[in-house]
């Protein structure tokens, strides 16, 4: 039974084909949203959005083009008169040493990661402040808390990520704009078990894996899409440019003899 948390906001949410966005999106419409589902994958983004009925619309957002992301805005003004929320989910990875990782890759991982949130919040930024205000939350990663061995771009566009959050929070309080940033450790999506070489594993093994963390099972999608939806809602209006970091205790620190 949804509490209308969202009730009478738009949102616009990147990635929204599968995992986190997908999720993300859905959760929002429960709580009385409409929603945007952006995404590159075409069917994808229309089947989820199709799932969720006529609060929803499907566009097809390349992060990294400004067209697409006029565009994105178009549609949300066009279907539903307004902007409120946008959740920059979309993201890739590459894993290669530093030295083995090719500029190119390291260039496109950048460019997903950290231009495209760049390119969406300047596109809705001005938009949210004639509504009178509105809510940006950048998906980031623990790995824009600490370093990781072997994932150079990955990890600078998530530290960049964090750094651009809290830039535009000073920058854009004046138009009613809050920015935040979520920065999940492992979550059960496509890009972990791509990351994990694309076997085919169950849940159940994958939280064997993060049985060793003090909430001892893996991310679910639902852990993204709940803090999205605080986020999202006056329930967080006093909350701008900061982190919240969601990963079962992952970088909380070394465990001693009492934890798992």
């Amino acid at each position: 039974m949804s509490t209308g948390r969202l009730a009478g906001k738009v949102a616009i949410v990147t990635g929204a084909a599968r995992g986190m966005g997908a999720e993300t999106a859905r959760l929002f419409a429960a709580e009385g949203a409409r929603v945007v589902l952006g995404d590159v994958v075409d069917d994808g983004v229309r089947e989820v959005a199709a799932g969720i009925g006529a609060s929803a619309r499907a566009v097809r957002l390349d992060v990294t083009r400004e067209d697409d992301w006029e565009a994105a805005v178009r549609a949300a003004l066009d279907a539903f008169g307004r902007l409120d929320v946008l959740v920059n989910n979309a993201g890739i990875a590459h894993s290669a040493p530093t030295l083995d990782c090719k500029p190119d890759d390291f260039r496109r991982v950048l460019e997903v990661n950290l231009v495209g949130p760049f390119l969406g919040t300047r596109a809705v930024a001005p938009v949210m402040g004639e509504s009178g205000g509105g809510s940006i939350i950048n998906i980031s990663s623990v790995q824009g808390m600490v370093g990781r061995a072997g994932l150079p771009a990955y990890t600078a566009s998530k530290f960049g990520l964090r750094g651009l959050t809290k830039t535009t929070a000073l920058d854009l309080g004046v138009l009613g704009v809050r920015v935040n940033s979520i920065h999940p450790g492992g979550v059960d999506t496509q890009l972990l078990r791509e990351a994990a070489g694309g076997i085919e594993l169950s849940t159940e093994v994958v939280d064997r894996v993060h049985a060793h963390l003090p909430v001892p099972r893996v991310g679910r999608p639902r852990d993204i899409a709940a803090t999205s939806l605080f986020l999202a809602s006056d329930e967080s209006a006093y909350i701008t440019g900061t982190e919240i970091v969601v990963d079962g205790g992952l970088i909380a620190g070394i465990p001693g003899a009492g934890g798992r």
